[in-house]
């Protein structure tokens, strides 16, 4: 195992005081308590942030309202773009700092990292940045009837909501983050991100590229801490008009009823999945295998869209699980820094006692384990990557979400049952259909109850297409024009003459 050397500028950041980024400028607070940031792949330590205080949290928020209502306001659209794309050019300057620091917090694999994580966070930078200025508003003829000759005329606008709070989980700590930012900024909107514990370092060095990118101090706020505290709070602001929340159902769930008893604030959910992946008989065996491998193991399956219900005509299923222990066997599992590792460990301690906690459900439900199931050699939160032949479509593995890299799979007679297994459940968030015969995928599509349906292919993600989930999966859409609606309010105008 051989890891890249770390730049001399990533050293110098992990050795700094970590803490907030408030109205421009790095904020510490040494009396709070301070979150360990560890490594998972050695679980040590290469990091601490302090925790916000409550008047941090609060300065904030009024940095971010008074931006809001000032200088973000008296910012042209074309500026606001154009400085977004600054941001985005900066980024793209620091692209292997940003990548590294996220390798050494998440475990993501130093090439996905790159690949991925930085460079998709610039692509949809430059996306939003586009749209500034293009969000507009439409004129209408309108009907009211004329009592001595007046005349009527409509128009609406379309208004930024005001101060946004992105809640941002540790699978995509750049990239989920830019999605939130990108969106308020793009709209007029600033923010305040509240990055996940376990990965709170990439956005505090972003927060400085903005400022230095020309971005107005109070338009990007970043603030850390534990989720029990740090969140409730920003909901909870009267200054804050919107929250927007990638993570957990039960916590979504939770954001969401908050967010309403705090004011009927606007909410974007984007939640978990228990996504499918149907295989038609007609698929090949072999690009069956590399299409659960391109589903479920991308960043070790720790992935909202990936798939972890995978469906199998009865005739091929045997044919497929041998093939795929076969490939999984030759994944080479090491460490996020090393250039030559295929799997990487899981993001963190909690994490990976959640995975090994199924892998003991399956078992216990008899579940045939077809290849992994245990945890993996090397100092780090590492797992096999497993492939576990369900007994039936109620058993735990098929039903509860395990953002790991486990793919459970179930035997299908016909393709009514296969879809009826395949919408079998409260979540839908992602799916995909896999097949040669264009028709049959045309058929199922809009018959599969998820928010997003692939047809041969799976994870892949575009600025240009909305993102969400349906039934508890989620409320709103990312990306696309879509987004627009969930960061500006529309207003009526009506002008009598």
């Amino acid at each position: 195992m051989t890891d890249i050397s770390l730049l001399p500028e990533v050293e110098a950041f992990l050795a700094r005081r970590h803490g907030q980024y408030i109205d421009g400028q790095l904020a510490a607070a040494p009396d709070a308590a301070a979150i360990d940031v560890i490594n998972p792949s050695s679980r040590k330590v290469i990091a601490s942030v302090h925790q916000a205080t409550p008047a941090q949290i609060e300065q904030a928020i009024a940095s971010a309202h008074e931006a809001f209502t000032g200088v973000w306001q008296r910012t042209s659209p074309a500026r606001r773009g154009e400085l977004m794309n600054r941001l985005a050019d900066l980024m793209h300057a620091r692209r292997e700092e940003l990548a590294q620091i996220e390798s050494l917090s998440s475990g993501k694999l130093i090439g996905l990292s790159r690949a991925f994580e930085i460079d998709y966070s610039i692509a949809f930078l430059r996306y939003y940045a586009g749209w500034a200025t293009k969000i507009h508003g439409r004129t209408m003829s309108l009907s009211l009837p004329s009592a001595n000759g007046e005349q009527y005329t409509g128009f609406t606008l379309r208004q930024p909501v005001g101060v946004v709070a992105g809640i941002v989980p540790w699978n995509f700590s750049i990239m989920i983050a830019v999605w939130k930012f990108g969106s308020a900024l793009a709209c007029g909107c600033t923010a305040v991100i509240k990055p996940s514990e376990f990965t709170p370092l990439t956005m505090l060095r972003v927060a400085e590229l903005a400022v230095e990118a020309g971005i107005p101090p109070g338009v990007l706020n970043v603030v850390n801490g534990n989720g029990a505290t740090v969140g409730p709070a920003m909901i909870a602001h009267p200054k804050v008009a919107k929250i927007t929340f990638t993570g957990s159902v039960p916590t979504g769930t939770g954001v969401g009823v908050a967010a309403m008893q705090a004011g009927l604030k606007h909410v974007t959910l984007e939640l978990g999945g228990k996504n499918p992946a149907g295989f038609l008989r007609d698929f090949p065996v072999e690009r069956t295998v590399d299409g659960i491998i391109e589903a479920a193991y991308l960043h070790q399956g720790e992935v909202c869209a990936s798939a972890e219900r995978f469906y199998v005509h009865r005739s091929r299923i045997d044919d497929v699980l041998e093939s795929l222990h076969r490939r999984l066997a030759t994944l080479k599992i090491g460490s996020a820094l090393d250039e030559n590792a295929q799997f990487g460990p899981l993001a963190n301690a909690a994490h990976f006692a959640k995975v090994m906690a199924f892998f003991d459900k399956a078992r216990a439900q008899d579940g045939e384990i077809v290849y992994g199931g245990t945890a993996a050699p090397g100092d780090g939160f590492f797992v096999q990557p497993t492939a576990i032949l369900a007994r039936s479509q109620a058993d735990a593995i098929m039903t509860e979400e395990t953002f790991g890299p486990v793919a459970s799979f179930l035997a299908y007679d016909d393709e009514e049952e296969m879809l009826h297994y395949m919408n079998d459940t409260r979540l839908g968030l992602t799916a995909s259909v896999w097949t040669n015969d264009l028709s049959k995928a045309l058929r199922l599509v809009p018959r599969v109850e998820a928010g997003t349906v692939w047809v041969n292919m799976h994870n892949y993600i575009d600025p240009a297409m909305p993102f969400g989930g349906v039934k508890s999966s989620g409320i709103g859409r990312e990306f696309g024009e879509a987004f627009i609606e969930h960061f500006t309010e529309l207003k009526s105008v009506i002008i009598r003459y």
